[in-house]
């Protein structure tokens, strides 16, 4: 007889988790909850969920509340007995009645390395810190945040050219193989699942509209990791000679400058660096100029040629 499952994600992180449930002969996912449609662009026309897309081309009923707790749809996932529930980037708490419904267990697929960065934007902020790896964390749902023990982690390097957008994929697929890795042992209950140490726990809260500003007084390396952080979205964002402007890529120069902070260092056709306030520099790949489409520094530059080494571009906001 095959396990029942009942899945909840939303993003495109959680959609190889789910195929790879569907695809596999153990197991039978009876329903998905994913997140209520999205209005997206200028006409605000509204959107699915990758889950959802992914979820209605494999036939899979879907259930979107806007809030579970004390809906219909709690009501209905009680109903179908499920042998284990799994969440990956839901976006909701799961209210204590759906938890036990689970007749094996509730479990999460955390993009992290648990206890660390418990919460919404693991992925974030271990670009944030400059961390040299990061993780996922296969674990069993309680009432409080991320805070179950944790039945399996398996670990990833952080390379120097990641960012969120990369970090997603990679933590997706390793994120797959590690639940039906453990899954097994979940179900003929040899698993042994190990308590998070309460003194190592650290939080990752939704990133905040003040966190994507850059600020140049800061190291090299701080704006370097904001930058990975909130790409592919938000994507952090400066005032360039008073024009609001995302930076979507930039890297390190392995030199240093006397150069106030915001400065133009070197301006050539295809580069334009910037001092930044310990003295090191960034060169800016990528550029998107309020009112504009993203493109290379190189188009950039062809029309701003008003550049000069020496210069402070860069404004508060």
């Amino acid at each position: 007889m095959k396990t029942k499952i009942i899945f909840m994600g939303t993003p495109q992180f959680s959609v190889g988790i789910l195929q790879a449930l569907v695809a596999h002969n153990d197991y039978e996912v009876i329903a998905v909850l994913t997140q209520p449609d999205r209005p997206v662009g200028r006409k605000r026309v509204l959107k699915p969920s990758p889950v959802k897309e992914a979820a209605l081309a494999a036939n899979i009923p879907v259930f979107q509340p806007a809030k579970l707790s004390g809906s219909d749809e709690l009501l209905q996932m009680i109903a179908l007995e499920p042998d284990i529930i799994i969440t990956a980037a839901y976006g909701q708490f799961l209210p204590a009645k759906l938890l036990n419904a689970a007749k094996i267990g509730a479990i999460n697929v955390h993009a992290s390395l648990l206890p660390k960065y418990r919460g919404g934007a693991p992925i974030q902020y271990a670009l944030l810190n400059g961390d040299a790896k990061t993780g996922v964390s296969i674990m069993y749902m309680v009432k409080e945040m991320d805070a179950g023990d944790v039945l399996a982690q398996s670990e990833l390097p952080i390379e120097p050219e990641d960012n969120t957008g990369t970090l997603f994929e990679k933590l997706s697929v390793l994120g797959r193989d590690l639940l039906l890795k453990t899954l097994p042992s979940l179900i003929d209950g040899t698993n042994e699942a190990v308590p998070q140490d309460i003194t190592q726990v650290t939080f990752s809260p939704t990133i905040q509209p003040n966190e994507e500003i850059i600020d140049f007084s800061k190291s090299a390396n701080q704006i370097i990791n904001q930058v990975r952080a909130l790409y592919p979205a938000p994507i952090a964002h400066t005032m360039i000679k008073n024009v609001r402007t995302k930076i979507q890529k930039a890297h390190l120069i392995d030199e240093t400058t006397t150069l106030p902070a915001g400065s133009v260092v070197k301006k050539d056709k295809r580069q334009l660096w910037l001092a930044t306030g310990d003295g090191h520099i960034i060169a800016i790949d990528e550029i998107q100029p309020a009112g504009k489409a993203k493109m290379p520094i190189s188009a950039y530059l062809n029309g701003h040629a008003n550049f000069t080494e020496g210069e402070q571009v860069i404004t508060n906001e």
